[in-house]
């Protein structure tokens, strides 16, 4: 059988505190369909035990890859099917707080209605839709004019 230049390792805790890892070594973990590892077990009592004994049973070097392979080869042994994989952390999209009104209309925050108003008008040229603009740049851009005018006004 041929051999992966890298050979991989899933480590999974389980719901005993215990290890379960899952090697490939003859071609790499897929996931549609679900590849079967060529070696694993579960019992170890912390992730370096459960790498040594991977590693063993493989008789060489594992690299450490997600523990989702490990995880949905445990669902596939009780008779379920691989969960979908997780998004990686860096590719979801980051939480961007959100803008004041006074940021968005580029405004200090003691501006007169008079400000405001002509604020949002040169803005709403640069951002409105009809003139090449972003729709969401310019819907935000109403929603910060109308909290700034409700503001003003108080």
């Amino acid at each position: 059988m041929p051999e992966l230049a890298t050979a991989v390792c899933s480590i999974s805790a389980t719901q005993r505190r215990r290890f379960f890892w899952a090697a490939w070594w003859s071609a790499e973990p897929c996931e549609s369909p679900f590849r079967p590892p060529d070696a694993s077990d579960g019992g170890a009592s912390t992730l370096e035990a459960a790498l040594a004994a991977a590693e063993r049973r493989a008789g060489r070097y594992l690299l450490q890859v997600e523990p989702y392979w490990a995880w949905a080869w445990t669902r596939v042994l009780r008779g379920e099917r691989p969960p979908k994989r997780p998004v990686p952390r860096a590719a979801r999209p980051a939480r961007v707080q959100p803008r004041t009104a006074w940021e968005v209309l580029g405004l200090a925050a003691n501006a007169s209605r008079v400000e405001i108003k002509a604020a949002f008008r040169r803005r709403a040229l640069a951002t409105h839709p009809d003139r090449g603009g972003d729709a969401n740049a310019f819907r935000e851009l109403h929603q910060a004019y109308e909290r700034a005018i409700a503001r003003a006004g108080r």
